[in-house]
């Protein structure tokens, strides 16, 4: 039996991205998404969420390139002067390693940000985090303290298959091979995550796909994906919304992008794949 969760991440960074975000559940085949708690338009995402209640919503921690929602009193290792968290992955991963952040505050921020989610209404579907920060070991065991206090027991398994890393992708270039190489370098810390993960009792996915694709996903690629998946529960990351002068604004690299997948997640072709292959749409509240 294939089942297949197809993730929109990002709800709540615009307003344009939320409606993206609603409009590839309701007439594509989105079938979750994370809600950002330092998000700016956090507010218009919880009124979204509560208009289509069978959209799986989970928490995307945020740890990097955002203000923090705890005071920054009490994070003061993880933020700057101004609250604001690390810009970067690598800046964060960089603190990590020097060993200048503590655990308790990242626990004390991702802490802050369900609480948030949970305050607006939300009870969380799952976990995963912005930019995957969760495949290293220390945010992982915070994660999972957090995971532990709030009763959540599903989380992004961030690492993914070799056969979708391996194989040629669509419109390739050397942002794909970089993040292809990403992506396998990080497969490092697959073995530590899995026995962190399997001593909580969370479970995950089996497989996951998405960011050897990201700013690239096509209805072709997704279609290749779909006739590649294996037996067992699948996840498909995806960035779906609206292009806007918001989105224009903010500090991501996919903007443009965000709508080309929208419109690849709403492909006919993409639905009949799915259909030819036997392939169950689920969220994580169905995932056992």
């Amino acid at each position: 039996m294939k089942q297949l969760i197809v993730n929109a991440d990002d709800f709540a960074y615009t307003r344009g991205v939320n409606a993206g975000i609603i409009r590839g559940f309701r007439e594509g085949i989105v079938t979750s998404t994370t809600i950002m708690a330092n998000g700016a338009a956090f507010e218009h995402a919880i009124e979204q969420a509560r208009a289509n209640p069978s959209l799986g919503v989970g928490c995307h921690l945020v740890l990097v390139g955002a203000k923090a929602v705890a005071p920054k009193q009490q994070v003061s290792s993880l933020v700057d002067s101004d609250g604001n968290l690390p810009p970067t992955l690598g800046s964060l991963l960089s603190r990590l390693t020097a060993g200048s952040v503590k655990s308790e505050e990242i626990v004390c921020e991702l802490r802050a940000q369900v609480q948030k989610v949970v305050s607006s209404g939300i009870h969380p579907t799952h976990f995963d985090s912005h930019k995957h920060a969760h495949s290293h070991p220390q945010v992982m065991e915070a994660v999972l303290r957090v995971a532990d206090e709030s009763h959540i027991k599903h989380i992004r398994r961030p690492f993914e298959d070799l056969r979708s890393l391996l194989r040629p992708h669509f419109r390739d270039g050397w942002a794909a091979w970089k993040q292809r190489v990403a992506a396998l370098v990080s497969h490092a810390a697959a073995p530590h995550f899995r026995r962190l993960a399997q001593s909580h009792g969370m479970e995950t996915p089996g497989h996951f796909w998405g960011i050897a694709a990201t700013g690239r996903l096509n209805a072709a690629a997704i279609v290749a994906m779909i006739e590649a998946m294996p037996d067992g529960t699948n996840e498909l990351m995806c960035h779906p919304g609206n292009y806007d002068s918001d989105l224009e604004h903010a500090s991501t690299r996919l903007k443009r992008e965000r709508e080309a997948e929208l419109h690849a997640l709403m492909d006919p072709a993409v639905r009949k794949a799915l259909e030819m292959n036997q392939i169950q749409l689920i969220n994580f509240r169905e995932l056992n």
